[in-house]
């Protein structure tokens, strides 16, 4: 029996999370499965992943073969760097201080990637507030500049007709005075 890590398809149209799953090659996809060792979520940004990070280890220790995707997400979690510093460890090219030492400076880097990716990502939203918010000072005060300037070409219009209803009422009082 073959046995694959492999991912199973959830949610609606458009809107899927996959869970992660050991199952049998020849099982249909979101069929049956022997362990649900984590879960997958794209729609996230950073996409969210949830791993039992010993049960994958066991199984990729036993022979459990993953898909593309999924070696992708055990790579990420670092599942298969650990396997490898663990064969490392089995054959004696290293021992398992070196083997953890590795793995820790590993996981702290890589902590420290998806910490910058989110601080960035937050900074960006931020960012992109403080622009929309600049643009919208500016519109607002073209739009009232332009109000301004209308309500000056009103106020001319109105004091030169004023004007000119006073001079035809001046010549007229002359008139009715002589």
């Amino acid at each position: 029996m073959a046995v694959k890590i492999r991912l199973q398809r959830h949610g609606k149209k458009n809107f899927a999370f996959f869970h992660i799953v050991v199952a049998d090659s020849r099982s249909p996809r979101d069929g049956r499965y022997i362990e649900q060792i984590g879960s997958y979520n794209p729609n996230s940004n950073p996409a969210t992943i949830v791993l039992n990070f010993e049960r994958a280890l066991a199984w990729i220790k036993v022979g459990a073969e993953p898909t593309l995707t999924a070696r992708r997400i055990l790579s990420y979690e670092g599942v298969l760097l650990r396997n490898h510093l663990d064969g490392g460890v089995a054959k004696g090219a290293l021992t398992q201080e070196q083997a953890d030492a590795k793995w820790n400076a590993w996981k702290a880097a890589q902590d420290a990637k998806v910490e910058a990716k989110k601080t960035g990502i937050k900074n960006a939203a931020i960012e992109a507030k403080k622009l929309a918010k600049a643009e919208e000072v500016k519109v607002n005060a073209a739009r009232a500049e332009a109000i301004a300037k209308k309500a000056a070409e009103l106020a001319a219009q109105q004091a030169e007709a004023e004007a000119q209803a006073e001079a035809e009422a001046a010549p007229a009082e002359e008139a009715v005075e002589a």
